[in-house]
């Protein structure tokens, strides 16, 4: 259409968005799967070999999300009645098909809000502390830091972490900007909101799904099958980004996930290897 014959006075009707009736190719079906559980990895979790067969049906077209909802909650409950659950797998399962219905989900309004509730979204079925901020402060060991834990923020210091970096990426003028310069920005935005760490649980799959909602909002073309393939080193480059031991001469690096955004919005081919992100300096003696 030329852009002259626009009409500008026509109106155009708001329209309803029936989740369960957007259709979705099996590809991108099978690729959604496919991050909801990397995503879930990352914590060592796996689902139920019964999961894995919804999810096929579901590929298939032959079931949509809320039927295997419906499937999935029979199926443990009939184990909980046997004291047969494997609290592992029912997180797995039930995690990855609100990730799922996350990633279909095209909504998104960049607030601190939406992050909480995106936590509420995804552990409603498993965790009572779902969509709450965390009560006490928390350290994590970490493999790569030789069971050291990267400096959370304190939990009275969540809800104002949070607004000002929220704040300060609202301030961030990516029109300006080179799309080096832009995913730079991004990086810091998302290793900022990680290191604060809001939750008891969950905080990098929070993390994950928020800011690929929030980089799809923008319009940005995200290569999905990095989240399937890399989520483990998602994470470890978050937890290097955030971490600095000074008298080992450890310094924070955005290196490496910088490596992995690049891969993601710019379609590099950076070999994402978990191993080089090791500290060695931590392991000697």
């Amino acid at each position: 259409m030329n852009i002259n014959d626009i009409n500008l006075d026509e109106e155009k009707q708001y329209n309803k968005i029936d989740e369960e009736k957007i259709k979705y190719d099996k590809k991108t079906r099978q690729l959604y799967w496919d991050i909801a559980i990397g995503l879930n990895d990352v914590d060592n979790l796996k689902p139920s070999q019964y999961f894995k067969e919804l999810i096929k049906e579901n590929v298939e077209g032959n079931k949509s999300n809320y039927e295997i909802e419906l499937a999935i909650k029979a199926y443990y409950k009939e184990k909980e009645a046997k004291k047969q659950v494997l609290e592992s797998e029912l997180e797995c399962d039930m995690v990855s098909l609100r990730i799922k219905e996350l990633l279909e989900d095209e909504s998104f309004v960049f607030l601190p809000v939406t992050l909480k509730l995106i936590h509420k979204y995804l552990f409603q079925d498993v965790y009572d502390f779902a969509g709450k901020f965390r009560t006490y402060n928390i350290t994590k060991e970490e493999v790569i830091l030789n069971n050291d834990t990267v400096n959370y923020a304190n939990h009275m210091m969540i809800e104002n972490a949070l607004d000002y970096d929220f704040k300060e990426e609202k301030k961030f003028d990516y029109a300006n900007k080179t799309l080096k310069e832009q995913l730079e920005r991004i990086t810091e935005f998302t290793s900022s909101i990680w290191q604060i760490h809001a939750f008891d649980k969950g905080n990098t799959r929070t993390t994950a799904l928020f800011i690929e909602k929030y980089l799809r909002s923008k319009g940005y073309l995200v290569t999905n099958e990095i989240f399937k393939e890399h989520s483990l080193y998602f994470r470890n480059a978050l937890v290097r980004a955030n971490y600095s031991n000074y008298a080992k001469k450890v310094y924070a690096t955005n290196e490496y996930l910088i490596r992995f955004f690049e891969n993601l919005l710019m379609n590099k081919k950076h070999v994402l290897h978990n191993r080089d992100l090791i500290v060695k300096e931590l392991f000697e003696e």
